[in-house]
């Protein structure tokens, strides 16, 4: 009997961590650029009795994630995507990041939608950054929303983002904007897809970003939220968990913030 198809894209702490709360009993399509890191997952979640097949994918490619959507459909009904790839500020310049970060997540969200199963749903991992851009131009937000993949890297606005903090945090407000197209699209498949922008999560890039120059910044962000802590990938694969499944299925098209409260801390400070 074939299984349901979950695609996990990006295997850092979030994608792992998705890929064993939802992987049990189907085939889990693990994708990387990162061959090392998706050989270093792979061989873990097998060893716990997973049933994985594995892609490399360079997200910014077009032809490269029609690939990879083509190799899932392959293996069964695609029921479950969680897109989690991406560049921080300080793992790249303002272009690589763009490239990743948006265009990246257009092609995703334009190729599995020709081939998510109906009832499916997908997660794409935006940030808590894309809730602290000022408010954008309303023909930015129409380009950002419904311009072709293929061509935003291309919109003027875009091709003036010079600083990879500001790039970043762009390409994950656009993010929120893209996945409100992208559902009427998937819903034509009978299928659903939600964005969840986390907050500083404890992976080895939030690590990195600690002790970067913006990292007292973070320590103070998360000083002042109602939790007081830093996210887990747990935290975020529970949530991804949540959209993706049964009890979801009435909401697609939004972002789920999962913050721990620094959002809500940072808007209504005095």
């Amino acid at each position: 009997m074939a299984r349901e198809v979950l695609t996990v894209i990006g295997v850092g702490g979030m994608g792992e961590a998705i890929a064993r709360r939802l992987g049990a009993g189907k085939t889990v399509l693990l994708a990387d650029y990162n061959e090392a890191a998706l050989g270093a997952v792979a061989e873990a979640l097998s060893a716990d009795g997973h049933h994985v097949e594995t892609g490399k994918v360079d997200v910014s490619s077009p032809e490269s994630v029609r690939l990879l959507a083509e190799q899932a459909a392959s293996l069964g009904g695609v029921t479950q995507v969680a897109h989690t790839a991406g560049l921080s500020p300080s793992h790249g310049s303002a272009e690589a990041i763009l490239a990743v970060d948006l265009l990246g997540v257009a092609l995703v969200l334009d190729e599995f939608g020709e081939v998510i199963a109906p009832g499916g749903a997908g997660v794409v991992i935006a940030s808590m950054s894309g809730s602290m851009v000022p408010p954008l131009p309303a023909e930015q937000e129409r380009a950002l929303a419904h311009t072709p993949a293929r061509e935003l890297l291309q919109l003027d606005f875009v091709k003036k983002l010079s600083n990879p903090g500001f790039a970043y945090a762009i390409a994950k407000h656009a993010n929120q904007i893209r996945i409100r197209a992208a559902s009427v699209e998937w819903g034509r498949r009978g299928a659903r897809i939600n964005s969840i922008s986390p907050g500083i999560i404890s992976t080895p890039m939030s690590e990195q970003e600690l002790a970067s120059p913006v990292g007292d910044s973070m320590r103070a962000m998360i000083a002042m939220s109602g939790t007081g802590r830093m996210g887990s990938p747990d935290d975020i694969a529970a949530a991804t968990a949540f959209l993706l499944g049964p009890d979801a299925t009435f909401i697609t098209g939004t972002d789920l913030l999962v913050d721990g409260g620094v959002i809500a801390a940072v808007k209504t400070a005095g």
